[in-house]
C-alpha cells in the first residue's frame, strides 16, 4: 500500500498498520511512525557501490551486479545525508530497549558504523556473513569479496536491556556458543526472487537462514520489526513463519508487488516449531516501597519470618522497624537472623503467609501487562 498523505500516525502501527508494505521513501515513511513503537529494525541499505561501468566474466557476459538508481548518490557526502537521515528516523522510532541490525559490503559498513556512532547507536557486535559460494573476481585484481558486515547495535547507551536471546542461539550451534563470524550460502535457486521474464528480481536479496538467526536471537514472538529497505520482502516472510509482526517500506513498485506475493504465499510455522528454548528474563529491579506506592501493603502493616513469631512494622519511607532496630527489609532480616546479610525478600512473610516476594512478583508482572516501561 501506498502511505496516504497526511496519515495519521496511528494508523501505521494500530493492527491494521502493521504487517503491511508501505510504498514510498523510507525516512518520510518512518516519520509517519510513532516514536518508541519498534522493537527491531533491520536494514539493508544502499551499497553505494559507485560503479562506473558494466561487470563482465572472462567469457564477456554481464554479470548481474547492481545498476539500479536506488544505489547511485553524487557523493559520500550525498550518501552520508541519506544515511543520517534515515538513521535519526530509525533510532526516534525505536523502543528504548530496542536494536539495529545494518548490513553492508565494504564499500559502506564503515561509514554506516560511523554514522551509528554518531546518531548516538551502542555498537554491541559486528557479525561477517561468510559467504560459501561468493562470486569471484573475475579480472583477478583483488582478492574475492567473501563476506559481508553486520553491525548490531542498541539504541540505548546503558549496555543492558536489548534482546538477546542467548540460549536459543547456543541451540542453533549444537550447544555452543554463538561466534561473530557466521557461514551461510547466498540467496540462489527457488529461494531467489525472479522476474516473469526469469532475469533476477533483486541483485542483493538476502537469504532467509540470515534474517532466521537475526529474528531468533533479536526478537520474541509478537514483536514488531521494522525494514525500511524492505526489497522483495524476505523479513516478511520470516517474521511471518516465525509470529512476528513487521512493516516494510519499499520504493520500487516492481519490488513491492514480488514481496507481497511472497508474504501471501508463506504460512506461518506452528507454535511448537518455532522455538521451543526458554530464555532467561531479566528481571526488572521493585524497591520495597512499591509494594506500598500500589496499594499491595499499607504503612502500619506487620511483616513475620516464616514462623510468624518475630514481627516488624513497615514504616512510612520504605523501612521496617522491630522494637529498637528499624532498617530496610534486608538490614532488619539479617539481624534478626544474627548475620552480616540477608535477602528480605525471602525472609519476610505478610500475616496471612503470603511471602513478599510474592507480591514483587504479581507487581511486576502487572508493571508488564500494562506496557510500563521500567
Amino acid at each position: 500500500m501506498t502511505l496516504p498523505a497526511g496519515i495519521h500516525v496511528k494508523h501505521v502501527i494500530a493492527p491494521e498498520g502493521i504487517n503491511r508494505i508501505y510504498r514510498g521513501d523510507c525516512i518520510e515513511v518512518m516519520k509517519s511512525i510513532p516514536s518508541g513503537s519498534v522493537d527491531l529494525i533491520f536494514a539493508d541499505p544502499p551499497y553505494n557501490l559507485q560503479l562506473s561501468h558494466k561487470l563482465r566474466r572472462p567469457d564477456q557476459t554481464e554479470v548481474a551486479g547492481v545498476h539500479h538508481d536506488w544505489d547511485q548518490f553524487d557523493d559520500f557526502d550525498a550518501y552520508d545525508l541519506f544515511t543520517h537521515q534515515w538513521l535519526s528516523e530509525a533510532r526516534r522510532v525505536l523502543k528504548d530497549n530496542g536494536a539495529i541490525w545494518v548490513i553492508g559490503s565494504y564499500h559502506n559498513i564503515y561509514r554506516l558504523g560511523a554514522l551509528l556512532q554518531d546518531a548516538g547507536f551502542w555498537i554491541l557486535n559486528d557479525v561477517v556473513w561468510r559467504k560459501t559460494n561468493p562470486m569471484p573476481n573475475f579480472r583477478g585484481t583483488r582478492l574475492a569479496n567473501a563476506h559481508e558486515t553486520l553491525i548490531w547495535a542498541a539504541k540505548q547507551t546503558t549496555r543492558s536491556g536489548y534482546r538477546f536471546n542467548y540460549r536459543t542461539l547456543k541451540s542453533l550451534n549444537d550447544g555452543l556458543q554463538m561466534r561473530s563470524d557466521w557461514v551461510m550460502p547466498i540467496c540462489s535457486g527457488d529461494e531467489r526472487c525472479k522476474f516473469a521474464d526469469g532475469t533476477t528480481a533483486h541483485p542483493t536479496q538476502k537469504p532467509l537462514a540470515l534474517l532466521r538467526r537475526i529474528m531468533m536471537m533479536s526478537t520474541e514472538e509478537n514483536d514488531l520489526v521494522l525494514d525500511p529497505f524492505f526489497g522483495t520482502g524476505t523479513t516478511g516472510v520470516v517474521c511471518k513463519q516465525l509470529g512476528r509482526h513487521f512493516i516494510g517500506i519499499e520504493a520500487d513498485d516492481d519490488y513491492v508487488e514480488l514481496a507481497r506475493a511472497r508474504i501471501a504465499k508463506t504460512d506461518p510455522l506452528p507454535k511448537d516449531l518455532r522455538n521451543n528454548v526458554p530464555e532467561f528474563e531479566r528481571n526488572v529491579r521493585i524497591p520495597f516501597s512499591w509494594l506500598i506506592d500500589h496499594g499491595l501493603l499499607s504503612i502500619g502493616d506487620k511483616l513475620c519470618d516464616k514462623t510468624g513469631k518475630k514481627l516488624a512494622i513497615i514504616c512510612a519511607d520504605g523501612t521496617l522497624k522491630a522494637d529498637n532496630s528499624a532498617g530496610s527489609i534486608h538490614q532488619l532480616a539479617a539481624k534478626m537472623q544474627n548475620l552480616d546479610a540477608a535477602n528480605g525478600w525471602i525472609y519476610w512473610y505478610c500475616k496471612n503467609g503470603t511471602p513478599i516476594d510474592n507480591l514483587r512478583r504479581e507487581l511486576r508482572e502487572s508493571l508488564k501487562n500494562q506496557g510500563i516501561k521500567l
